[in-house]
């Protein structure tokens, strides 16, 4: 039959029919469906990335992948490494520590990116500092409660020691 692939699928119809089931990955039911077709139905390259709705190259990497590791091979994903943090891990732990401490205590992001430039030699833009303080440590920073300047120290310390304390 022309177009038919020739690759040689050691497991049996019945052993990937039961893949299929068991597969709760779009990604690994469609590459399992691919051999399934190839096994089953004898079908072409082109006709199974027709029914899957991929491209005939797609459908070919699978089979280059199947020859070469096999089924673990296909059903297998790596997961991206990414990229670093700006901050590393040890850096964080320390700001951590810092923040732990009671007199260490930030007043601004812009102190905290000072701190770890200065202290541990970690440059990191305003944005990074604050959403890893405020988002992924869950630190508040260290404000005083807001005064008014005009206050009167001496008539709060009067206001203190002539109110009577209530207790609920």
């Amino acid at each position: 039959m022309a177009g038919v692939t020739h690759i040689e699928i050691e497991e049996s119809v019945e052993e990937l029919e039961e893949l299929l089931r068991h597969q709760k990955q779009s990604r690994c039911k469609e590459r399992i469906q691919a051999l399934y077709l190839i096994k089953g139905q004898e079908m072409s390259v082109s006709a199974i990335a027709k029914i899957l709705g991929k491209h005939r190259g797609t459908v070919h990497r699978w089979l280059a992948d199947y020859r070469e590791g096999g089924i673990e091979a296909v059903v297998e994903f790596g997961t991206s490494s990414g990229r670093k943090r700006a901050i590393p891990d040890w850096a964080v732990s320390s700001l951590k520590k810092q923040f732990e401490e009671p007199e260490g205590g930030f007043q601004r992001y812009t102190q905290i990116q000072h701190w770890l430039n200065i202290t541990l030699g970690v440059q990191a833009e305003y944005a990074t500092v604050h959403h890893l303080a405020r988002y992924r440590l869950k630190a508040k920073l260290k404000v005083p409660r807001p005064r008014n300047r005009k206050q009167d120290k001496e008539k709060l310390e009067a206001f203190k020691k002539t109110s009577v304390m209530t207790c609920n």
